[in-house]
């Protein structure tokens, strides 16, 4: 699947520079105009040369201004869907708040969904398969997603680690061999904690799998996979905080998808936990 111009700038726009953010935000309140218009009128109306507005086009991915305006055009469709979710009002009830934060949700869901690639989860689900013992990193509200991923794959026949105290996830960073694989997990991926820890773990030649919501961060850059959350930053909930179901599902996903190479031993696994927990649970 091509990935939309919508989320593409998405991805990138906390790495953009301020003159590249106001040609984003200028393309996603207009895409029409955009799509209808030259090059030329376009960088007049941003009092822009039309070479910044060919160079943001190329750092896209485009060939130049034609290639992406082809695109705007075959595209109106998913800039047309666009609502404003989760924008909450005084008046409304908190049956209308509750259902804007359940379509703001659902919009972050989707658009992560449309992210993915085929081939990125075979290789993350081959990396966690090979590996001999698996480590969730995350600070802040990344360990919180962390803690999450390390209660679902302790049900795997993989031999999982994670501690939510930072400076034990240091040294175990600092233990891992080309044996293991760790999943680094920062929404903006330029937590300095968290680089950190990644880059520990690539000095020792551990595999990498980063989750994050900005493509260009710090952290991506170490990745040998690397998947991207999507999610809108509204007043009283902060875009991070949105991306944390995202990022939850990816999880969800990897999960899945090595509990079905593993068939027999994730069975078997699974059995031996609802057995020890059932002991505990009132008859």
């Amino acid at each position: 699947m091509t990935v939309s111009i919508r989320l593409q700038i998405k991805t990138l726009y906390k790495d953009l520079s301020l003159k590249e953010q106001a040609i984003a935000d200028y393309i996603l309140e207009n895409p029409s105009k955009v799509s209808h218009s030259s090059i030329s009128d376009l960088s007049n109306e941003l009092g822009i040369a039309d070479s910044t507005f060919f160079q943001f086009t190329k750092k896209l991915g485009y060939n130049g201004f034609k290639d992406f305006k082809m695109a705007m055009l075959m595209q109106e469709n998913d800039f047309s869907a666009i609502s404003i979710h989760e924008n909450i009002q005084k008046s409304d009830n908190e049956l209308t708040m509750a259902q804007k934060v359940f379509d703001s949700n659902m919009t972050t869901l989707t658009d992560t969904k449309n992210l993915l690639k085929e081939e990125d989860l075979k290789i993350a689900a081959a990396m966690i398969n090979q590996s001999k013992r698996l480590f969730f990193f995350g600070v802040g509200g990344s360990e919180i997603v962390a803690t999450d991923a390390y209660h679902k794959f302790l049900r795997s026949p993989i031999t999982v680690f994670h501690s939510s105290d930072y400076h034990i996830q240091l040294m175990e960073a600092s233990l891992l061999t080309p044996d293991d694989c760790g999943i680094f997990i920062s929404h903006t991926g330029k937590s300095r904690e968290t680089i950190e820890l990644a880059q520990v773990a690539k000095n020792n030649g551990s595999k990498i799998i980063v989750i994050t919501s900005h493509a260009a961060s710090p952290l991506a850059k170490l990745g040998d996979v690397v998947f991207i959350s999507i999610s809108e930053e509204t007043e009283f909930r902060s875009e991070a905080l949105a991306s944390r179901i995202a990022q939850l599902s990816i999880m969800d996903s990897l999960y899945v998808i090595l509990m079905f190479i593993n068939r027999d031993k994730a069975q078997q696994s699974i059995a031996k936990i609802r057995r020890s927990i059932s002991k505990i649970k009132e008859p």
